[in-house]
């Protein structure tokens, strides 16, 4: 086993999801903004990158799950175990070692086929989305989803810590580095909630297969499609698909699953 520590960060204390905020947060019950699901994910996938690289960004899955909150600056560690050549297990501890999320990654042994680009509707800019309701995603699930852009890279690209010259060299943006999982996965938070409005909403789940690595600049297309929706111990879950393709030459470069709570209860 192997272990990897840092400080968490709150990439979103100013979301739309208010979840991220302080304010809101504390009146759910919660010590202060939660870090974002995506940005937990990112951590508990750092020592995969670490180990794996360009391998697994052009050909790795990962199902990484969050179980408790994280919050802005709270020392963690990553522990990692390796089950095979081709499979490592991590799971994210809290400093007082309770279990904040844990994560299967894999070197995909057979090439699972990409899928191909339907062709979804591009928002406008100035989209804004119906409020989230059963109704609603029932809508979306018959009649599509808004696909929207996105693009790795500008002048300020999303990182997973604080400091880019502590992500492996491969993700550092200051070396043009590749897409990391916190901007990645959170192309599959931003699509969903862009389609319909929700706050507050706490990411729980994502499962993805990457197709290829995502170089400095690569302008991105993002399509999602609603599988179910449903409620359990008074909390109402979406489970969406989403494709990331690139916009040049509309090849899928990686398929997301991601499972969310879009109303939380009392909310």
């Amino acid at each position: 086993m192997k272990t990897w520590a840092a400080e968490a960060l709150n990439t979103a204390p100013d979301s739309k999801n208010e979840i991220h905020g302080d304010k809101l947060a504390k009146e759910f019950g919660f010590k202060g903004g939660l870090v974002p699901g995506v940005t937990i994910s990112a951590y508990l996938l750092h020592p995969v990158i670490e180990k794996w690289g360009i391998e697994w960004l052009n050909n790795g899955f990962a199902k990484c799950m969050i179980t408790s909150p994280l919050y802005d600056k709270e020392k963690f560690e990553v522990i990692s175990e390796e089950v095979s050549e081709e499979k490592i297990l991590t799971t994210l501890n809290k400093s007082d070692q309770t279990i904040c999320a844990n994560a299967e990654a894999a070197l995909s042994k057979n090439s699972l086929k990409p899928p191909k680009r339907r062709g979804d509707t591009i928002a406008s800019q100035d989209y804004v989305g119906p409020q989230a309701t059963k109704d609603i995603w029932d809508k979306l699930k018959k009649e599509g989803c808004f696909s929207f852009r996105y693009l790795w890279g500008g002048e300020n690209p999303l990182i997973y810590l604080r400091d880019p010259n502590q992500l492996p060299d491969l993700l550092n943006p200051k070396k043009d580095g590749f897409a990391n999982l916190s901007f990645l996965l959170g192309c599959s938070n931003w699509i969903l909630a862009s389609n319909a409005y929700m706050n507050p909403w706490i990411h729980l789940q994502t499962t993805s297969h990457n197709f290829r690595a995502v170089p400095m600049g690569t302008p991105l297309i993002a399509e999602m499609q609603v599988k179910d929706c449903y409620d359990k111990k008074g909390h109402e879950f979406i489970d969406v698909d989403v494709n990331l393709f690139d916009e040049r030459d509309e090849e899928c470069i990686m398929m997301i699953n991601l499972l969310a709570i879009y109303k939380v209860r009392g909310a």
